[in-house]
């Protein structure tokens, strides 16, 4: 766990320091006024892509579960899809991306409680209506 931490830590001063914590600055990037944070993408992902080519052929196993590595893929669904459009239309209104808004709170930057408490709250509201579809669905095929 403390090697957890300390990515959380390296990630959350990258941020911070790359001023990508500022819903202003991200908003500046999706008004196409200012490319910095792809920049900040792009060196993210190419560390991201070195470690996961790597990782599997120089250590073999995960190092914090011993687990051995393999691809877990996801199908490119209606969920996906419309979950997907759903974030990216709240990170435009709000200009708030969940990684840059807790790396803000270390900043100084209070009211992104505000952002935060309406992500835990959608996410809360979407995990209660996939279980209550979930146990219609079930209920619905037990009285078949």
């Amino acid at each position: 766990m403390p090697l957890i931490l300390v990515g959380g830590l390296v990630f959350g001063f990258g941020l911070a320091y790359s001023q990508m914590a500022r819903p202003e600055v991200v908003l500046d990037f999706l008004q196409f006024e200012d490319f910095g944070l792809v920049f900040v993408m792009f060196g993210g992902a190419a560390v991201t892509g070195v470690t996961f080519f790597l990782a599997p052929r120089l250590l073999g196993r995960a190092p914090l579960t011993g687990d051995t590595f393999e691809r877990r893929l996801k199908s490119f669904d209606r969920n996906v899809l419309i979950g997907g459009a759903i974030f990216g239309v709240g990170w435009g209104l709000s200009g708030i991306c969940p990684g840059a808004a807790y790396a803000s709170l270390g900043i100084g930057n209070v009211t992104i409680l505000w952002a935060l408490t309406g992500m835990f709250l959608g996410a809360y509201l979407q995990g209660y209506w996939r279980t209550r579809i979930e146990t219609r669905d079930i209920t619905a095929t037990g009285a078949d």
